[in-house]
């Protein structure tokens, strides 16, 4: 399959090459249906001779190439109706009846909350423009209208998130007008799935009720089912939690799927070079080192513990609490003692195979390095956050 994008250095087009090229190269094994030889990128830089030769041969064309904020509103028009006009005749011309996705707006909903503005209109004039190519060639058409999306793009420009990101991961200053506006938002990796999807004949259709995107099987348009509504106080307030991070080791919750979670990705990709790497608190004594490195909101933290040459730590129990210690350098004995019983239990360890080893609640522990020179590294969980006040740690030795 030879796919031609149109708008491929868009946000969603660069987005959507790179993950095609990973089809094609055989480095996303998740979409086995899928053999992709050539992509063709269309966008600014291209020739008129270039658009023919890549509609002489294409199997799926992505149109995604649009006008959002002209100088002259007259562009809307020219660059959302004009451009399309334009390669659906190059298609005509070689008769090339190839599916064609169009990246359209909820903006074209024109008995909806955006009202008759210029953007809405050249984008429905497109829309109606491909609906009549199909009528007319019999090609398949794909039109999605996308909510707000949401992926790495120019700040200041045409995404509130991104703005947002970028100033927050940058210092700088930003305004928030109203915190209880609610956006619908649409993630650059679902939108990308929801393309592979189209790709396979598996796309969802839907229509629009003016208000709300309603899904059916027989439905004019496409859509990707996956999006999130959230004010822009909930946004703020989530990326101001994740600068608190390298200070307090927290790292909010972030389940699967989540919009917490996709922020999170985005946000990351604003930081900068001096804000990549950060430094950690480490406890140094002269039997060696320890250095908490993340802390969650509901199970626990992650540790790096050092131990020097014949060095034994820990030697306490614990009522509740309960760690893994997984020795990942090094060769060491962890013993343990039932308080209770005096039934102990030990475990030779050693970076050469890793293995992971429970604490276990009312049991006293220890870990020794048994070498004599090298030192021994241990990664250690712990199923809650250090509290100084009650630490549920008593000194026992083994």
């Amino acid at each position: 399959m030879n796919i031609l994008v149109t708008g491929a250095k868009g946000m969603v087009g660069t987005a959507l090459v790179n993950n095609l090229k990973t089809i094609r190269d055989g480095k996303n094994r998740t979409r086995p249906g899928l053999a992709i030889e050539e992509i063709y990128e269309y966008d600014l830089g291209n020739t008129k001779e270039d658009l023919d030769l890549f509609t002489s041969d294409c199997d799926f064309v992505f149109h995604l190439a649009g006008v959002n904020r002209p100088e002259d509103p007259a562009d809307f028009m020219r660059g959302n109706f004009g451009f399309t006009s334009e390669l659906l005749d190059a298609l005509r011309r070689h008769g090339n009846t190839a599916p064609v996705m169009l990246s359209s707006s909820v903006q074209a909903t024109l008995s909806g909350r955006f009202g008759n503005s210029e953007y809405g209109r050249s984008k429905q004039a497109g829309e109606e423009l491909l609906f009549d190519y199909g009528k007319e060639t019999g090609a398949k058409i794909a039109v999605y209208r996308f909510p707000n999306l949401m992926g790495h793009s120019r700040p200041k420009y045409n995404s509130a998130v991104s703005t947002f990101c970028w100033a927050i991961a940058n210092d700088q200053p930003y305004t928030v007008n109203d915190r209880s506006t609610e956006l619908e938002l649409l993630y650059i990796d679902d939108l990308v799935e929801g393309m592979f999807d189209l790709l396979e004949g598996k796309e969802t259709r839907c229509e629009f009720d003016g208000v709300e995107t309603v899904i059916r099987p027989d439905g004019r348009y496409c859509c990707v089912p996956v999006t999130h509504k959230v004010t822009l106080g909930e946004i703020v307030d989530l990326l101001l939690s994740f600068t608190e991070q390298p200070k307090t080791l927290l790292m909010p919750k972030m389940p699967a799927g989540s919009f917490a979670k996709k922020l999170y990705s985005l946000y990351l990709t604003y930081l900068p070079p001096e804000k990549v790497k950060y430094a950690l608190k480490m406890n140094v004594d002269d039997r060696g080192s320890f250095t908490e490195l993340v802390h969650t909101a509901d199970c626990g933290q992650v540790s790096i513990n050092v131990s020097r040459p014949g060095i034994t730590k820990g030697q306490h129990w614990h009522n509740s609490k309960w760690e893994l210690f997984i020795v990942v350098q090094g060769h060491g004995l962890i013993r343990e003692r039932n308080i209770n019983t005096g039934e102990t239990i030990e475990f030779e360890v050693s970076g050469e195979k890793i293995e992971a080893v429970h604490m276990i609640p009312g049991w006293t522990h220890s870990i020794t390095n048994l070498s004599d020179k090298e030192n021994l590294v241990t990664v250690m969980t712990c199923n809650e956050i250090f509290d100084q006040d009650h630490p549920d740690t008593f000194f026992e030795k083994v």
